[in-house]
């Protein structure tokens, strides 16, 4: 995706060679919209992708547009976490990842979804 005009969302994120000398590597995106299964309204959230990578690293376009999937797919907020925490997994096959969540508050309840991986 690198490099090209896109429009639209991935279904997976892509990966480059991890550079030596590199031990944690953290992305924080703060306009995470998905839907509430229940009444389908937008949830916004904030996600803190923190990865210890093994041989690949994740290209950061690629992650805004696979996090763009979400817009209009109904899903608890653990579940999105958990999700994205095996995505990043399967394709980019790092040491740890952890995935925090925070879903803003609807109703005065805040929700925080933690999903940690070991590879």
């Amino acid at each position: 995706m690198l490099g090209n005009t896109v429009r639209h969302a991935i279904d997976h994120v892509e990966v480059f060679a991890a550079p030596e000398n590199i031990s944690t590597v953290t992305f924080t995106n703060d306009e995470l919209t998905s839907m509430c299964p229940i009444t389908e309204q937008p949830d916004l959230s904030t996600v803190v992708i923190d990865y210890v990578p093994g041989e690949w690293c994740v290209e950061s376009k690629s992650l805004k547009l696979y996090l763009w999937g979400f817009r209009k797919r109904a899903v608890f907020a653990e579940a999105l976490a958990a999700e994205i925490a095996g995505e990043i997994m399967l394709t980019a096959k790092p040491e740890r990842v952890t995935v925090t969540l925070t879903q803003r508050p609807r109703g005065g309840i805040e929700v925080k979804a933690v999903s940690e991986l070991t590879g």
